[in-house]
């Protein structure tokens, strides 16, 4: 079973060789690091190319498409067996991929969620509160669902690794999601092919730049629940075409 690494870059000159060098040691010789770059203003791929590693395929769209659909571009380009999302500033840490194929293979679930540690910018530990995922709730489908609508469950997709065959579920996402991590989420929850380990993956990297990590307003959030409920909708409706 080999794994494909999904990262969707934009102006990551600061830190992806840090963190592609934490993927690379982590990988096989037939594995891949697909990187789909969002028409970065720096040297951004100049960086990547250096690392001259045969398994770094690098794409990139011709305007800025945002990190949503690059995300699922990206995943569309992927071509091994499990799949493993990465955001160009993070850490993994050791044992991440060992850890997260194992668990994957053995439970039978189609999407594994993991927590994290936290660093800032120049890579100290960071004493940094949010939620995360429980061991103990993977089973509760219902329960993971209502708390990704109420924003409680923090899954990321830069934690997150799933089989191939999720993807008929999944892709193509829509226009209107905001974010590829909850919808990712709760297609897994819908089908009941989820799986949450404590253990945290890879160190998160908090700084002024973040996409994922927002505070918003009350009229934004109102309005990401009725994504959250028109998501819902079409996730149900694509799991009962998947079973036919």
């Amino acid at each position: 079973m080999n794994i494909s690494v999904c990262m969707a870059t934009y102006n990551g000159t600061k830190y992806i060789e840090i963190q592609l060098q934490s993927i690379l040691r982590q990988l096989d010789l037939n594995d891949e690091v697909i990187i789909l770059d969002d028409y970065s203003t720096d040297e951004t791929l100049d960086l990547v190319r250096k690392i001259d590693d045969k398994r770094i395929k690098i794409f990139k769209n011709e305007v800025n498409k945002g990190h949503v659909y690059s995300f699922g571009r990206v995943i569309e380009l992927a071509t091994k067996d499990i799949i493993f999302m990465s955001d160009q500033d993070d850490i993994w840490l050791d044992g991440r991929v060992k850890l997260m194929k194992d668990k994957l293979l053995n439970s039978g679930a189609l999407l594994i969620s993991t927590n994290s540690n936290f660093i800032d910018s120049d890579g100290k530990i960071l004493d940094f509160s949010l939620d995360g995922v429980s061991s103990e709730s993977s089973a509760r489908h219902l329960k993971n669902i209502i708390d990704i609508f109420i924003g409680k469950t923090n899954y990321v997709g830069c934690a997150m690794a799933f089989k191939k065959e999720l993807r008929n579920l999944i892709l193509p996402i829509p226009f209107y999601v905001e974010s590829h991590d909850l919808w990712i989420a709760m297609g897994a929850n819908i089908i009941k092919s989820n799986l949450h380990i404590d253990e945290p993956t890879l160190s998160r990297r908090i700084h002024g730049e973040n996409a994922s990590i927002v505070k918003r307003k009350l009229l934004p959030k109102l309005w990401s629940r009725i994504i959250f409920l028109i998501s819902l909708m079409h996730l149900y409706y694509r799991s009962l075409l998947r079973k036919k």
